[in-house]
C-alpha cells in the first residue's frame, strides 16, 4: 500500500492517458492514481479501464455523469482519498503540462519540511514556464498578484494546480464551503489550508504547454477567479 495517491482530472484526454499512467506507475516511488473521468466521449475511461488489468491495485478510477468542473472531480477524489487514508494527496493535470518526475520532489518537499502543502511553482525563484503564449503567461502572473493583494497569502503561484497535500490539512478543510470549480477553486484550496495555519512550501518547476488535447480554459473561468477572491475572504473554510 502506498502512502501517496495521484488524482488527475479528465475529459477528453485519450491522447495522454496511457502516457501519464505508464509514466507514473515506472518512478521510483510508488504512486497510486486514482483518473475522475467527466464522462469522456473519446474513450478515456474505457482505456483506464482496459489498463487497471495490468495495473489492479495501483490504478483507480471514478466516473461521472457529465463535466462537473475540476473543482468537484478534486473534491470527489480528496474525499475518496481521505477515506483510505492516504498519507499524501496530489493534484496534476493529464497533460503533462505538469512534469511527473516532479511528484517525487513535491512529495519530499511536503514531508521533509512538516508541510500541509507543497506547490509546484512557476513563480518561485527557479520556476518556468515553456511554449506557453505570452497573454497566457502575463495574465497568470498577474493574477497572482492580484490574488495576492487581495487574500494576503503570501504565494507566488496562488492558481498553480500541481500539489501535494498532507492528509491533515485536507481533513481541516471545509469541503462544502467551496463551490468554486475552476482557478478560483485552486486559489480557495491554498487560501484554507493557509487559514488553517499550515505550513506551505513551493517548489519550483517547469511548466510545458500541452502538446496533445485541448485545453479547458474559458472566459467563465477566468471571471470566476477574477470576482472569487473576494468572496473567499468571507467563507467558512
Amino acid at each position: 500500500m502506498s502512502d501517496s495517491v495521484v488524482i488527475i482530472p479528465t475529459y477528453n484526454e485519450i491522447e495522454n492517458i496511457e502516457k501519464m499512467v505508464r509514466k507514473v506507475f515506472s518512478l521510483e516511488k510508488e504512486f497510486h492514481l486514482l483518473i475522475i473521468d467527466d464522462n469522456s466521449p473519446d474513450g478515456t475511461a474505457k482505456r483506464v479501464k482496459e489498463l487497471q488489468k495490468e495495473f489492479p491495485t495501483q490504478l483507480h478510477l471514478e466516473q461521472r455523469e457529465g463535466k462537473l468542473g475540476l473543482g468537484t472531480a478534486y473534491i470527489h477524489g480528496f474525499k475518496w482519498s481521505l477515506q483510505r487514508n492516504y498519507d499524501y494527496i496530489f493534484e496534476m493535470d493529464c497533460d503533462f503540462s505538469h512534469n511527473p518526475d516532479d511528484l517525487i520532489r513535491l512529495y519530499t518537499a511536503c514531508k521533509e519540511n512538516n508541510a500541509g502543502l507543497a506547490i509546484g511553482s512557476r513563480y518561485c525563484k527557479g520556476g518556468k514556464v515553456s511554449n506557453w503564449p505570452w497573454d497566457r503567461v502575463l495574465m497568470s502572473y498577474f493574477a497572482s498578484i492580484y490574488v495576492r493583494m487581495i487574500l494576503w497569502i503570501g504565494i507566488k503561484d496562488t492558481t498553480a494546480g500541481f500539489k501535494c497535500y498532507a492528509k491533515e490539512a485536507l481533513q481541516s478543510v471545509n469541503f462544502d464551503a467551496i463551490t468554486f470549480r475552476g482557478y478560483a477553486f485552486q486559489i480557495c484550496m491554498k487560501y484554507a489550508v493557509k487559514r488553517h495555519k499550515f505550513k506551505i512550501v513551493e517548489v519550483p518547476i517547469t511548466f510545458v504547454d500541452r502538446l496533445y488535447g485541448e485545453s479547458k480554459m474559458s472566459s467563465g473561468i477566468f471571471k470566476e477567479a477574477l470576482f472569487g477572491v473576494w468572496k473567499m475572504r468571507g467563507l467558512k473554510l
